[in-house]
């Protein structure tokens, strides 16, 4: 196994089933390292996180989240679902569980999915431009997500990648800010969230006073691959 301390870059389920049962496969030539699925892998982050309750009415708070895969099920198609369990903490001693949310592979593409609510995280194999419906297994309309950058390693090949879901800031109404980081053979390295309204009343209207909403960032400083 793989255990790995970050100094900084750049970030519930009723029963498990066994796994001797057949599910489909999932090929190894697309690059599917880039969000390493095995039980056991943890992620941690330090998690920085600003709640706007209005004008100049505003609280961060310092924390982390463990995300950490604690068992897998077949759906009922046969697929295999990770089912991965998120704890929060102060210290990095005491964890509280905080939800389950579970990853799979489907499609050539990495699906995430919490509250009854599943993105497309990432599309396989990545390159630079490629665009998706990040809502494609939603109801909810269509969310195009982008890979906007790429970082290759000596041999050429692509190791990190960013993945732009929203960049939008009319400076007058809302600012919409969310991107998420992955390295192959680590998975999500950071997350950034930031949705935010502004004033609008005419007294404050194009002056960027924030009015409310939040911003949640997430930066990787430990994780183990198995």
């Amino acid at each position: 196994m793989r255990r790995v301390v970050y100094l900084f870059l750049f970030f519930s389920f009723p029963f498990i089933l066994a796994c001797d049962e057949e599910f489909e496969p999932v090929s190894q030539d697309l690059d599917f390292g880039f969000q390493p699925l095995k039980l056991g892998n943890y992620w941690i982050y330090e998690v920085e996180e600003t709640i706007h309750f209005g004008e100049n009415d505003f609280e961060t708070t310092d924390f982390f989240y463990r995300d950490r895969i604690r068992g897998t099920y077949l759906n009922d198609a046969r697929e295999l679902v990770y089912i991965v369990e998120r704890s929060k903490s102060t210290n990095r001693q005491t964890w509280v569980k905080q939800l389950d949310f579970t990853l799979q592979i489907k499609n050539n593409s990495l699906l995430r999915t919490a509250d009854n609510r599943t993105i497309v995280a990432l599309v396989f194999p990545p390159s630079l431009g490629l665009k998706w419906n990040g809502l494609a297994f939603q109801a909810l309309g269509k969310d195009e997500f982008e890979i906007e950058s790429v970082n290759s390693s000596s041999s050429g090949l692509i190791d990190i990648v960013r993945v732009n879901q929203q960049d939008l800031d009319d400076k007058v109404t809302i600012r919409d800010v969310r991107f998420e980081v992955f390295q192959k053979e680590v998975g999500l390295i950071e997350k950034y969230d930031e949705v935010i309204s502004y004033c609008s009343r005419n007294n404050c209207l194009g002056q960027q006073l924030i009015d409310g909403g939040s911003k949640v960032w997430m930066k990787l400083i430990e994780y183990e691959i198995r």
